[in-house]
């Protein structure tokens, strides 16, 4: 029998939160973390299910410390988020949100939605706490969420209020309702300077959207999808999978965002994150590894993708996340784009010694509306060499297919939290890192208390 490989990490109660250490070890191409609580016992979970190999995903990292840590280390992460000066990455997105109000209920839900929603923050409140980022001199990705932001109807002046900040690149992450039903609301945000909209796309059938979001919302997504295309709108499809309900849907969702080209720029999906009231443990059976969407991609899509297509971030920590970019061609074949320094679209793959910065540039330039002019600013170089047809697929049809795999209380390892590169902006300024901010213990406690919450 192989020996088995330990390695010592830092993690959290999943019942009371407090920091315990942790353990994660592996068993062939299997990753687990065991941890215990002196008050609440031990804990064991999966982190990582077979190939690629977490030994061979993981590579070296270059630390990148806030440039202005915004709080001191006292009690240890996580509860110094400030930034502190021990976190280990700087901002790519930062996240407000701008409404705890939401028009669904959904069987999982980061934001606890519509649970005692504080009100809604002022324009002038958003502004103020955007405008530190502003000042200094860096063009973060800003992402407007909730809650359900289109619930707002300021929020083509809340979208126009941010770019007058000078933040080039703003998004949305809304469920579509509204965005599938008010065309006039699409072309207001697009008035205003909208980038991108990153939309809850769960599947390709109704029974789906029943179990997950509580009724048939299919049609109403596909509307959603139209009427941001009429406006040039970038859109993002972002299935949150869950086993035995929509894994099985995985390269249909693939076929259908690349059929709807250049509209949708890619697919960003999420496995399922446990927040909110949990007694028992989820079983290592209801959560799904970023190696198992992998190998699902390449199987379900009849080898259209391939597993070796896919590498890790060098943002956030290895273990977050996965990321491939093709270029789709007029027979449906998809070209992926190999991470080179003599490709085009070598930001793709964010380099370790300045990932925060490069991840920034790539998500704003995949995920809003095709830039023709150029691939990627180049008129004159192309990773597979003077192809005509090639370089003007690359201009319009650059597909993206990704994944992040969000930490919950039972999986949480505080080596990845320091890496996060997603970051909430509290009320006071603070940044959080974003599995910090949602983070819930297994009755409903929250390390980072929403408004309503306080």
């Amino acid at each position: 029998m192989a020996a088995i490989t330990f390695w010592e990490t830092r993690s959290l109660c999943p019942v009371c939160l407090r920091p315990v250490s942790a353990v994660r070890f592996g068993r062939g191409h299997d990753l687990y973390m065991r941890k215990s609580c002196p008050d609440h016992g031990s804990f064991l979970v999966i982190l990582w299910r077979g190939e690629p190999s977490h030994t061979d995903w993981v590579r070296p990292k270059v630390p990148l410390h806030p440039p202005a840590p915004a709080t001191a280390v006292e009690k240890g992460c996580p509860f110094d988020c400030g930034l502190c000066p021990d976190h280990r990455q700087q901002t790519c997105t930062a996240l407000i949100e701008v409404t705890q109000r939401c028009n669904l209920a959904c069987s999982f839900c980061f934001a606890r939605s519509g649970e005692n929603p504080a009100p809604d923050p002022e324009i002038e409140e958003i502004r103020q706490r955007l405008q530190p980022l502003a000042a200094s001199g860096t063009q973060y990705n800003i992402q407007l969420s909730g809650g359900e932001p289109t619930l707002r109807n300021d929020l083509p002046e809340i979208v126009a209020m941010v770019r007058s900040l000078g933040f080039e690149f703003v998004q949305v992450n809304t469920n579509g309702v509204r965005l599938g039903t008010d065309p006039g609301y699409a072309q207001k945000l697009a008035e205003a300077g909208l980038s991108s909209i990153f939309l809850q796309f769960d599947g390709l059938d109704d029974n789906v959207y029943g179990k997950l979001r509580g009724g048939p919302l299919l049609a109403k997504k596909i509307a959603a999808i139209e009427n941001c295309g009429e406006q040039e709108i970038g859109v993002v499809l972002v299935p949150t999978l869950v086993p035995g309900i929509n894994d099985e849907q995985i390269g249909e969702i693939v076929q259908f965002g690349m059929s709807h080209l250049p509209i949708v720029r890619g697919v960003h999906f999420q496995p399922v994150s446990y927040f909110g009231r949990y007694p028992q443990p989820p079983a290592d059976a209801h959560r799904i590894t970023i190696p198992e969407v992998i190998r699902y991609l390449e199987a379900q899509t009849g080898g259209l993708v391939n597993t070796s297509d896919f590498s890790p971030p060098s943002c956030e920590h290895a273990r977050c996340s996965f990321h491939g970019t093709f270029i789709v061609m007029p027979d449906g074949e998809l070209k992926s784009i190999a991470r080179s320094e003599s490709s085009c679209c070598s930001c793709a793959e964010p380099k370790a010694e300045d990932g925060a910065a490069q991840a920034r540039r790539f998500v704003a330039r995949q995920w809003a509306k095709p830039d023709e002019s150029s691939c990627c600013g180049q008129e004159d170089s192309h990773p597979f060499g003077q192809w005509d047809i090639l370089l003007d697929r690359a201009r319009t049809h650059t597909f993206s297919i990704s994944g992040m795999a969000f930490q919950d209380a039972w999986n949480i390892d505080l080596e990845r939290l320091k890496e996060c590169c997603i970051h909430v902006v509290e009320r006071d300024g603070r940044l959080v890192p974003f599995c910090a901010y949602n983070l819930t213990g297994s009755s409903g406690l929250s390390l980072y208390p929403r408004g309503g919450d306080r």
